[in-house]
């Protein structure tokens, strides 16, 4: 069964096409249960009597001029414990993600990541029964192409 399963590197780059984000660099991290999303700041509104959020993000590391809005409906709102041991509520989405030719829906909490080197985190639920990760190697599923601008809705 495992041979049917796509070998992931410690680091990936990743696609949110629901979102609008083409490439994303993402830590893999089988430690984290939960997937995390990059959102500097995040505004809950109701659409058809259902909770849904819209967060900006900054997509490229060290690069704040670069943003992107999002929106999403929200599953749920959890409690989760980051890796200083602080407990932080969060919104929690579900979209569809991108990893080399493969996609699936994973379930994704929303957090402000500036400081932090992975604008994502790909925790153990997204990867389990799709991928096995080889901790001494990065971006098997491909590597980042040319850059280019995001194409945003102001545009």
């Amino acid at each position: 069964m495992s041979s049917e399963k796509l070998v992931l590197g410690w680091r990936e780059w990743l696609g949110f096409p629901e979102l609008g984000i083409p490439r994303i660099k993402a830590k893999v991290d089988t430690g984290a249960r939960t997937s995390c999303l990059h959102a500097f700041y995040v505004e809950p509104f109701e659409r058809e009597g259902e909770p849904w959020v819209r967060f900006g993000i900054h997509p490229q590391q060290r690069d704040k001029a670069q943003e992107l809005e999002c929106e999403a409906r929200v599953i749920d709102q959890r409690t989760v414990r980051d890796s200083g041991g602080r407990e932080e509520q969060r919104f929690v989405i579900e979209t569809l993600v991108t990893i080399g030719e493969k996609q699936h829906r994973i379930e994704v909490t929303l957090t402000d990541r500036d400081t932090m080197k992975f604008r994502v985190l790909l925790g153990r639920t997204a990867v389990r029964g799709h991928y096995v990760v080889d901790s001494a190697k990065s971006y098997v599923q491909g590597k980042r192409k040319k850059r280019h601008k995001l194409v945003t809705a102001a545009d």
